[in-house]
């Protein structure tokens, strides 16, 4: 599994810890010689001063600055507000001195508001310049975690997406309907049937599309189609008119596509634990629609036993899986049972990266 957010919340705040407790004892190791009663402890409090406005500096810098402008490529905006944020917080911290932690420890006349924020160079010196050097080493860190967890996040989808696509090619075509398909068309060798050569190329179309076509994340909906036809008319070896009824309904208004083998696999679940696990009349009926906004496929089939119903599930589990791996969660996946007719509906958009 990829990082969750409560796991990446947790590495933040144990980082964050670790790194401002030892910039903070870093500081204070540095002043260590001047360490002569009363001027140590002063230093102390600069130092606790100065690094509460490095933590919330380098946060806000990474957190907003960063993640809202840097890293959408706004460049311009970044660099005026990234001014404008050291300014605004160089002022808040020596206020926060003046104000606050100097009339603590010492009794001396006061900076005037104009002078705080009118001596640009002194800010600079004694404020800007420590709040970017805390900061530029926070980001350096969190750029680094951050690319570590991108690294390491794209190797997990990348296993994840083999493992969607092994199971999808396990689920694309039944071995069954080979073996079937190729007894069938023996038996109408024999026979010396004009279907035979019809029958080979068909069977030969479809295994070429798995092999070929099957490898590409998407394939025209007419493409997927076509196969299907075939597909049918190969099963339908195995079927008399009494035994089987095939209805289709197909609304093309958009060239649109979708990933490869996705509707092959529900019409095959259709022959699977329809007709083949039923003596009685199967009836399949399927219906595609494409509109310049998304594709619709339906596919519903009569059913006596619903003995296969975990199998069943496992197969349209991995098409589930397909959809989030190629849409997100910009699709439709609608299963139904009534009166013993199982239904499945697909909707996607009809162009999605």
């Amino acid at each position: 599994m990829r990082i969750g957010a409560s796991t990446y919340s947790r590495q933040n705040i144990y980082f964050q810890l670790f790194f401002w407790i030892a910039l903070f004892l870093f500081g204070i190791a540095k002043t260590y010689d001047d360490h002569n009663g009363g001027i140590f402890k002063q230093l102390v409090i600069y130092n606790f001063c100065h690094w509460i406005f490095q933590i919330l500096g380098a946060n806000f810098i990474y957190y907003f600055l960063i993640r809202y402008f840097f890293d959408r490529k706004k460049y311009v905006e970044f660099s005026i507000y990234l001014i404008l944020s050291l300014y605004i917080i160089s002022v808040a911290n020596r206020i926060f001195i003046v104000d606050i932690a100097e009339p603590l420890f010492i009794n001396e006349f006061k900076d005037s508001l104009i002078s705080i924020l009118t001596d640009i160079r002194y800010l600079l010196l004694h404020y800007t310049f420590p709040i970017i050097s805390g900061a530029f080493i926070f980001i350096s860190m969190m750029f680094f975690m951050r690319y570590k967890d991108e690294k390491e996040n794209a190797i997990q989808l990348q296993k994840e997406k083999t493992e969607i696509e092994l199971k999808s090619l396990k689920a694309q075509l039944n071995p069954h309907f080979l073996f079937n398909t190729l007894n069938n068309i023996y038996s109408l060798s024999i026979s010396n049937s004009d279907r035979t050569s019809q029958s080979i190329s068909q069977l030969s179309a479809i295994l070429d599309y798995i092999l070929y076509k099957g490898q590409k994340k998407w394939v025209a909906v007419a493409d997927e189609l076509s196969i299907i036809d075939d597909y049918i008319a190969l099963e339908s070896l195995r079927y008399s008119n009494e035994r089987l009824k095939i209805t289709k309904k197909i609304v093309f208004i958009s060239a649109n596509s979708v990933p490869p083998l996705l509707y092959l696999t529900l019409v095959e679940n259709a022959f699977k634990h329809g007709a083949g696990k039923s003596s009685e009349r199967t009836e399949i009926k399927i219906e595609v629609e494409t509109n310049e906004r998304h594709s619709v496929f339906r596919i519903e089939n009569t059913y006596s036993d619903i003995s296969d119903h975990n199998e069943k599930g496992i197969g349209l589990q991995n098409i589930k899986q397909q959809l989030e791996y190629h849409y997100h969660e910009h699709f439709t996946f609608h299963i139904s049972t009534e009166n013993n007719i199982f239904n499945v509906e697909i909707i996607t958009p009809s162009q999605y990266d």
